[in-house]
């Protein structure tokens, strides 16, 4: 006797919900998941969509749906029936974007980093050939790295600049790099030529953090590490101090740290997007855009 294949059960949009909930919760919550399902794409979606991926009866899609239409978060787009989202939904969106602040957004995380760690902790992003530090938080201590949010500093001798360039293909790398060989000496220690430079990042990506050597500023030395969303690298956040404290055999109780810390800056979506609109907000590089 053939046998059938198994259907997995439909899951009711209501089975997270907590059944105490009362009815007018109820169907603000159910109205919500129906906005969740619109935004998640592709648009539009038709009434035989949402019963197959909410569980609800079509009854009460319909209701929830004429309540949003006439709300003007949904617009009916033909007969059958289909729905799109509507231009209230751009508002509460805008709402959203302009009350965000990455310096209040990813403190925090920052805050906590420079006080575990005893160090400055920073937050970059590629800008061109620079990095802009989008939030820098001091530890509590006198002796310390100084660096301010809005600052930007060159990428080929810093931690940040390395751990965000050893994400990018290598086609894309003369954008964040200076123009001309050999680069502007800082110290002894600089890496000045792109062969160099391509060597460093092979090395960068292969242990998973980045490294300044004193190449920046003598008597500093800086970690880094990639803040990953998706398999993008948005961000790198790095701690920078004493060169005597910060020695090779010293790494990776920090290293452990800054990857602990870029997973909740990743995790936070309001962090996300806070520096997506940086990123945008940034110009165009000689080789791109800087938009992930």
């Amino acid at each position: 006797m053939p046998r059938t294949a198994k259907v997995a059960p439909r899951v009711s949009v209501d089975d997270a919900k907590s059944a105490s909930a009362n009815y007018h919760a109820h169907a603000l919550t159910r109205g919500l998941a129906l906005l969740e399902l619109l935004a998640d794409g592709p648009q539009p979606l038709t009434l035989i969509d949402f019963h197959a991926r909410t569980g609800l009866p079509k009854s009460t899609l319909v209701r929830l749906l004429s309540v949003l239409t006439d709300a003007e978060y949904v617009v009916r787009v033909d007969e059958r029936p289909a729905f799109r989202l509507g231009h209230k939904v751009l508002r509460l969106s805008t709402a959203y974007v302009s009350s965000l602040d990455l310096t209040v957004a990813a403190g925090p995380y920052l805050r906590q980093l420079a006080v575990a760690s005893g160090y400055t902790a920073n937050l970059g992003l590629l800008d061109g050939s620079q990095v802009l530090h989008v939030c820098v938080e001091e530890p509590p201590r006198p002796i310390r790295f100084m660096a301010y949010t809005g600052s930007r500093d060159d990428t080929y001798c810093t931690a940040l600049g390395k751990a965000l360039m050893a994400a990018l293909p290598a086609s894309a790398l003369p954008a964040h790099l200076p123009a001309a060989e050999p680069y502007s000496r800082r110290t002894d220690s600089t890496i000045t030529t792109h062969d160099e430079m391509r060597r460093e990042l092979a090395r960068t990506a292969r242990r998973g953090y980045a490294y300044d050597d004193n190449e920046g500023s003598v008597g500093v030395r800086c970690l880094a590490v990639p803040v990953v969303v998706d398999g993008e690298t948005v961000a790198a956040v790095s701690v920078s101090g004493p060169a005597a404290e910060l020695s090779p055999d010293r790494h990776e109780p920090f290293v452990d740290q800054l990857h602990a810390s870029a997973a909740k800056l990743a995790a936070d979506v309001d962090v996300v997007a806070a520096l997506r609109i940086v990123h945008r907000s940034l110009l165009p590089t000689r080789g791109g855009t800087n938009t992930p």
